[in-house]
């Protein structure tokens, strides 16, 4: 089932996510929901927060060489923990929940997290670069934190003008639409 994204500036996007405990069915549906959600949406990642629910789980699907996101690279991250990190790289991000817009963010090139999968097995995992990225960027989203907090002040002065017009254009387009 795909689920409602929650876009910036949605106050529940500034929760701060709570452990997962249960990992059931109703887990497991849930995961595959979130999987199913970022795909139709062309998204890499998702955390549990962007689908209205504050717990600690994440999911990240990068693309192959030919753009084709297969389930078997699915990684469904919960309750995770950076162990260690190191470097630091500009990338540029975008959001589901801050729709059409991307900006150069820095972060860690290299991250390792201890996290469990969706059968709460405990499990390890090295990442750099675009994982790396992702999985800090969903991390965040589990502390109420968008990519956009990153920015400089006059950025985000930026940001949130142009979002608002990017907001009155779509309210628009959609009483058009009805």
């Amino acid at each position: 089932m795909i689920l409602d994204i929650v876009e910036y500036p949605d106050k529940r996007l500034r929760q701060k996510s709570k452990p997962v405990e249960n990992f059931d069915d109703t887990l497991h549906q849930f995961l595959d929901d979130m999987y199913e959600t970022m795909v139709s949406e062309s998204g890499i990642g998702l955390a549990a927060i962007q689908v209205a629910k504050p717990i600690r789980a994440l999911i990240i699907n990068l693309p192959d060489e030919e753009g084709e996101q297969d389930k078997e690279n699915l990684l469904e991250i919960i309750n995770p923990e950076i162990i260690s990190k190191e470097g630091e790289i500009f990338y540029q991000e975008g959001c589901l929940s801050v729709p059409t817009f991307y900006e150069d963010i820095k972060r860690f090139e290299k991250v390792t997290i201890e996290y469990q999968d969706r059968y709460g097995e405990k499990k390890t995992l090295q990442a750099e670069e675009l994982l790396a990225i992702a999985i800090q960027h969903e991390m965040d989203h589990l502390e109420g934190i968008l990519f956009i907090d990153k920015l400089s002040y006059t950025r985000r002065k930026k940001f949130e003008k142009e979002y608002k017009k990017y907001q009155k254009e779509k309210k628009s387009q959609a009483k058009k639409s009805s």
